[in-house]
């Protein structure tokens, strides 16, 4: 862990103690090394640096958005991170393929599929984003939902700490079973994805999944199952 990295983790894990009552369960399913995927819902609030903090020793990484890099702070948390610049509204293939590379070299990418921050902490319909990441590393995919971040910020100003809860899924792999990937099949597939992550959730949490839930996954390969 390099001198950056190490001062981030250490001034999140004080800062976490002051903020949060954080209820981490399943942490363990996560395996201590080999190439993974982790999908999770966003708020855009305290999520991140919590994960990035109790993945320690591991390494995770993702996306952000380029302009996020314009600030100095940012900047300097992304690159102790290896967080990968994204331009969005277009296709980025290098950002892609710089993912890939990631993965390869057995990191862990973190990646949200409903795309943007979801301020009520209710799922949005997920983008298909992921399902391309997912069939060109071959990765398995973990899921790991959170509840109780939305408030966190509003929180803050009163100086309440925010009770903060994180479930960890079944670990799972994309299998198309030799069916053409269109367009309509990636939307069914991170949609199948994301019911991993809803199931994780309370119901009134679970949104634009509420009633995918009760979908049979096709493509959805458990890696615990016969």
């Amino acid at each position: 862990m390099n001198f950056s990295l190490h001062l981030i983790t250490f001034i999140l894990r004080v800062y976490f103690r002051l903020t949060l009552r954080l209820d981490a369960r399943g942490m363990e399913k996560v395996p201590a090394q080999g190439p993974l995927i982790i999908i999770s819902n966003h708020t855009g609030q305290i999520e991140v640096p919590v994960l990035a903090t109790l993945l320690q020793p591991r390494k995770i990484t993702g996306w952000a958005k380029a302009e996020a890099f314009e600030n100095p702070f940012l900047r300097w948390v992304f690159g102790a991170w290896g967080i990968i610049p994204v331009h969005r509204g277009e296709a980025d293939i290098k950002s892609l393929k710089l993912a890939l590379r990631s993965i390869e070299k057995g990191l862990i990418f973190g990646i949200a599929p409903e795309g943007t921050r979801n301020y009520t902490g209710k799922l949005k319909r997920a983008l298909p984003g992921a399902v391309t990441l997912a069939l060109h590393s071959g990765a398995t995919i973990i899921p790991i939902a959170h509840w109780g971040g939305e408030v966190y910020l509003k929180n803050l100003k009163k100086f309440k700490r925010s009770d903060f809860h994180l479930r960890v899924g079944e670990p799972f792999t994309i299998d198309t079973k030799g069916v053409k990937v269109s367009a309509e099949l990636r939307q069914q597939i991170v949609d199948e994805m994301m019911v991993q992550l809803a199931l994780l959730l309370p119901e009134e949490y679970r949104g634009e999944y509420t009633e995918l839930c009760k979908i049979e996954t096709q493509f959805i390969k458990k890696q615990n199952a016969d």
